[in-house]
């Protein structure tokens, strides 16, 4: 039988893949205390647990038991990094870091760093969240300052993108401290930043966020590469939006994407498609946030992203692409359109969108229901998640949700007004329904941005 500490790490990976709770795989035929022991290798395993949890799990006792393949963990890393492109050894590689003495935490770090990717490119935040964990852990043990400052990043964008932001502004914040301490390259000092201001933005602290964004453009722009000094451009355009000056969000975002159309042929040269394609759908996100929103630019950018995403992109893009066309149907009026994109979408077992992106569908499904003329189910469903949003901190996105509900039930008094009737904050003149320039678009609908 395998030997703990080695059996409770693969209990507990088996466990987490079936996204079981403790409670849910003891059932009751065990404590959660004793599985607890069992997963921290502090109990040695009877055969009796064996078979009852791998009926439980659904496999057989030798998935659990089975003894290891020899290899150390320096040895799988050093296979699976030279694998050639397409393998994927996300579960050789688990394996051995279950099974690994912790004699080399380096490489140690390494595998968790491939590991805690493979969950991010699956939209598995919970379990991305539990490597990025110890990867802060195993930091801090190294002394490295990169490492520190990575980890870190990783875990305040994985918790971000979980809709926890306590969790994630200290990571930042630490993050951020390690880079200027140390003086780290403008890559690793830019992208703490660059967390830290989404994070600032969305708790509703626009103050800080931009005194973040001054130091960003004045210290770290000027020796950032094109790809890296469009993505601060973009995320500084998201905080003038929300400050109200749109006029220097949009200048922010011409000249990122002026960058952008100048990196095309070098990145294309390197086949970085993903980033190429990535840049597009973060710019077609980001114009759709404008007030008023850039429609038919976003319409041509989303559709240079679709081409390559529909080929290579990972699920959770896949499902972020979906979500940008439900959007992007709404401000060209095509409510119809919209309304099926959002209701699939929604509707699917394994929805992998951050938490932020999930509300922001889930609005315009609310607001798409009450154009339907289901307007109190509509109005229930705004209410609820502004109230969710506000409880759990993200004060910017409760901010929208509130906003939806008004400008939404705002239009629909000023299309059953009597002719001539101006509308409550409205000069008067005809509107057309979701397109551009109507009551949705030009009074600040956020559409969700595309994740980083």
């Amino acid at each position: 039988m395998l030997e703990q500490p080695h059996f409770g790490r693969r209990l507990k990976r088996l466990r987490l893949e079936r996204g079981m709770s403790q409670a849910g795989l003891v059932g009751e035929g065990l404590s959660t205390g004793y599985l607890s022991r069992l997963e921290s290798g502090e109990r040695p395993p009877t055969e009796r647990a064996v078979a009852y949890l791998a009926r439980r799990l659904g496999v057989d006792a030798s998935a659990l038991t089975g003894p290891s393949d020899g290899r150390s963990l320096t040895a799988v890393l050093a296979a699976v990094t030279s694998a050639p492109p397409g393998t994927d050894d996300t579960a050789i590689l688990s394996r051995a870091v279950e099974e690994d003495a912790g004699d080399d935490p380096a490489a140690r770090w390494q595998a968790l760093w491939l590991l805690s990717r493979a969950a991010d490119r699956d939209g598995d935040r919970e379990r991305e969240r539990v490597r990025l964990l110890e990867l802060v852990e195993l930091s801090d043990l190294l002394a490295a300052a990169e490492l520190r400052t990575r980890s870190r990043v990783r875990y305040a964008r994985c918790t971000r993108a979980l809709g926890d932001l306590r969790a994630a502004e200290p990571a930042a914040v630490e993050a951020l401290s390690v880079a200027r301490a140390e003086e780290l390259s403008v890559a690793d000092t830019a992208a703490a930043v660059m967390v830290l201001i989404d994070i600032e933005t969305e708790l509703g602290r626009l103050e800080a966020a931009a005194r973040h964004v001054d130091e960003l453009e004045r210290d770290l722009l000027p020796g950032a590469t094109p790809a890296l000094a469009a993505e601060a451009l973009w995320t500084a355009a998201m905080v003038s939006d929300r400050q109200g000056d749109h006029a220097a969000a949009r200048t922010r975002l011409e000249t990122a994407l002026e960058l952008l159309r100048g990196e095309d042929d070098l990145l294309r040269g390197e086949e970085d498609l993903l980033l190429w394609t990535r840049l597009r759908a973060a710019a077609t996100a980001a114009a759709l946030q404008m007030s008023p929103p850039h429609v038919a630019a976003a319409d041509r950018w989303l559709s240079e992203a679709a081409g390559v995403l529909g080929l290579i992109g990972t699920p959770p893009q896949v499902q972020e692409l979906r979500a940008l066309q439900a959007h992007l149907a709404f401000h060209q009026g095509r409510l119809d359109d919209a309304r099926g994109l959002s209701h699939a979408l929604l509707a699917e077992d394994d929805l992998l969108l951050s938490y932020r992106d999930r509300v922001r569908l889930s609005v315009l499904d609310g607001r798409l229901t009450i154009l339907a003329g289901r307007v109190d189910e509509g109005i229930a469903v705004l209410e609820q998640l502004g109230r969710q949003a506000t409880e759990s901190g993200n004060l910017d996105l409760a901010a929208h949700v509130w906003q939806s509900l008004a400008t939404t039930l705002a239009g629909l008094r000023s299309r059953r007004a009597p002719a001539g009737t101006p509308a409550p904050g409205h000069s008067g003149g005809s509107r057309r329904s979701g397109g551009e320039g109507d009551d949705g678009a030009a009074a600040g609908q956020r559409e969700p941005s595309f994740r980083r």
